[in-house]
């Protein structure tokens, strides 16, 4: 079998099973041996209900008391139950699960595992899995796989599936065995077995490093390539300082920093150069990146040329339009921008491009939609893309192929520490904000646990009687996806019943149609909704200065870059802000990574010590998102093998070593690393 045949070759597998495996993004064998688990579950031995510990993941063997009760909350079903042994009683939990009733018979022991919470000195579980002792003991000493899932697809499809591919492909290495031993890398595949199919953590670990290494080199040489191409753009026209820029800077109600020169002067004379510009402008949120970009696009604009700027979504799109628009009147700015977006009518969009076209449009705001192929620039000089990681090296080319020797710039509020920057935006120079604005009011963070959550309730009921807004991530999209955590949709029932029915409250998550997303969003930044129940899908694109709490469950979960860039929604306005990171596990290596954020704002700052405090060895939280999403590969975690990739990219490209780039490719088949 190859790595491009369908799943259909499998044996077991049908039309209908292939097309719930494609809901996943899973057609091919070679998808599926990539499909990696998310997480593992090892299964220890049960303890009894006094040795249970609150905010960990643990399995205790108790009896049924009395028959399960059931209640109904604003229409969902909750159902209760209490168990115990010789040392104690404990409460079960299940929400939307009537049928549980039926299962649990009373008299009887049962297995249950979940996470462990505490309720006035009692344990109590909440969706905890159940299982006979029987079927503990069979896996009692295991690691089982955890893997993303879908409605109709189970754990033990994918497990069967994928242990059947595995025997049935040939694998060949890319990597000789001398480069294996130098960068101290296992074979290929022995890693894909391994990941899938691990013993212990050791055998994750050594996986991931292989995986990840190879994640890691296929996209290095793709940018390191791309650097070359790069510096081989000529500007045929370079465009010249303009007075509209320094009178714009004199004319602002506010000073710009330091590093916003210093940034600016770098954009500026980048401008001016016979070599198309290709710059990153770091910064954290609220650092003024989005005045550059408008600095560049007038500059354009005054050279009577065009500039566009994409953002990630819609509702951003809109903003920097109406930011630039009512800039353009207040300061009598020569732009006349326009806004493309996908949700635009067929005739609306006509209109635009027409204007673009022709040039009547010297400013082009949008999404995606700027890079479609009917959009043709009469002069196009510029383009801008915000929050880039969120774009990928080939739409970033694709844009600049609607010029001739088009400049690029690019912004992103994900702080990445310089050494890992330099080798991640090999394609791009890199400037740094590193200076907040004086009026810039700190956000006020707090550490808390489980224990805390009615107060930090009635703490948002506050905000929103006072006419704020609230932002309350949860790590997961629905219940099963990982144990003990708080997802999205449970989490969005429960806290509806918590609050008064005049608090309006609204889940989003990126399982969602497109727009669907989009109303929500809207909805949330026109405060036609009060809370937002989201998980990271709003890390970007909405900029909502109403909004002035955010609450963070499971913070203990996510990387610290990642919670600071959280944290970035509110802070945004001129009232004050608040952070309020909620975990369910109080160790004390949590506490100290969590109160990192607690005693600093700095981006940058957060980063470096991220790096320092993820290691190898943290196999199971949240993975590293925010900066560049590889299916396996974390910046953070995996810093050593990325650093150890760049070095082989150079080799690569140097011709010092060959690598069979065909075969490598037909084994990264699915993933496409120039558009991360």
């Amino acid at each position: 079998m190859q790595n491009q045949d369908p799943l259909s070759c499998l044996k077991g597998v049908g039309g209908k099973t292939a097309t719930l495996f494609s809901k996943l993004g899973v057609e091919t064998l070679g998808q599926l041996i990539r499909y990696y688990p998310r997480d593992y579950d090892h299964f220890e031995a049960p303890e009894a209900v006094q040795d249970l510990i609150p905010g960990k993941i643990m399995a205790v063997r108790a009896c049924v008391i009395g028959a399960p009760s059931l209640v109904r909350a604003k229409g969902m079903a909750i159902a209760h139950c209490n168990v115990g042994d010789v040392t104690g009683t404990m409460r079960m939990t299940w929400f939307r699960m009537p049928y549980i009733r039926n299962v649990l018979k009373p008299g009887r022991f049962y297995i249950f595992r979940g996470m462990v919470k505490g309720a006035g000195g009692k344990p109590v579980m909440e969706h905890p899995r159940l299982f006979s002792e029987e079927e503990y003991l069979a896996l009692s000493g295991t690691w089982q796989p955890k893997y993303p899932l879908t409605t109709g697809v189970t754990n033990h499809m994918v497990q069967k599936c994928v242990r059947q591919a595995l025997q049935s492909l040939s694998i060949q290495d890319p990597l000789s065995p001398g480069l294996l031993s130098q960068y101290r890398l296992i074979g290929l595949e022995q890693a894909l077995y391994l990941i899938h199919f691990p013993s212990g953590a050791q055998d994750v670990q050594a996986a991931r490093r292989r995986l990840a290494f190879d994640e890691f080199l296929t996209f290095l040489v793709q940018i390191k390539r791309q650097k070359i191409l790069n510096e081989a753009v000529i500007v045929e026209r370079p465009l010249s300082a303009v007075q509209e820029t320094e009178q714009l800077i004199a004319s602002l109600p506010y000073e710009l920093t330091g590093a916003q020169r210093r940034v600016w002067k770098e954009i500026e004379k980048d401008l001016q150069r016979h070599v198309a510009m290709n710059r990153l402008v770091q910064g954290d949120v609220g650092s003024g990146k989005t005045i550059l970009a408008f600095l560049a696009l007038l500059m354009c604009s005054a050279n009577d040329r065009q500039s566009c700027l994409m953002a990630p979504t819609e509702v951003l799109a809109r903003q920097h339009f109406d930011a630039l628009q009512r800039m353009a009147k207040d300061f009598c700015l020569p732009v006349h921008p326009v806004l493309l977006i996908g949700s635009m009518t067929a005739r609306q969009k006509k209109e635009v491009q027409n204007l673009i076209a022709s040039g009547a449009a010297d400013v082009v705001i949008g999404t995606h939609a700027l890079i479609q192929e009917k959009v043709s620039y009469r002069d196009l000089a510029l383009v801008v893309t915000d929050e880039q990681h969120r774009f990928g090296v080939r739409q970033r080319e694709t844009l600049a192929d609607k010029g001739n020797g088009v400049h690029v710039l690019v912004m992103s509020a994900t702080p990445i520490p310089r050494t890992l920057a330099i080798v991640l935006y090999g394609d791009l120079q890199v400037s740094v904000l590193d200076e907040m604005p004086k009026s810039r009011l700190p956000i006020k963070n707090c550490v808390v646990d489980t224990s805390f959550r009615k107060k930090a309730y009635a703490f948002i009921q506050a905000q929103v009687d006072a006419g704020r807004q609230a932002y309350v991530i949860c790590p997961m999209v629905e219940e099963g996806e990982m144990e003990g955590v708080e997802n999205v949709l449970d989490y969005t029932e429960k806290l509806k019943a918590a609050m008064p029915d005049k608090i309006r409250i609204a889940a989003l998550h990126g399982k969602m149609k497109a727009a669907q997303k989009q109303q929500i969003m809207e909805d949330f930044s026109a405060h036609r909704l009060d809370v937002l129940v989201s998980t990271t899908v709003i890390e970007v694109g909405i900029d909502v200065p109403n909004a002035t709490v955010m609450l963070v469950e499971n913070a203990e979960r996510f990387g610290l870059a990642q919670l600071h860039q959280l944290r970035g929604r509110v802070g945004r306005g001129r009232q004050q802000s608040f952070c309020i990171f909620m975990t369910g596990d109080d160790s004390g290596a949590n506490n100290r990574r969590l109160d990192i954020l607690n005693r600093s704002n700095d981006g940058f700052f957060i980063a470096n010590e991220d790096l320092k405090l993820r290691g190898p060895g943290d196999l199971f939280g949240i993975r590293q998102s925010g900066a560049l999403d590889f299916a396996i590969g974390d910046i953070y975690q995996d810093s050593d093998v990325l650093l150890l990739a760049g070095e082989l990219a150079d080799r690569v490209l140097s011709g010092e070593v060959v690598l069979p780039e065909e075969e490598m490719g037909l084994f990264q088949k699915g993933i496409d690393y120039r558009t991360i």
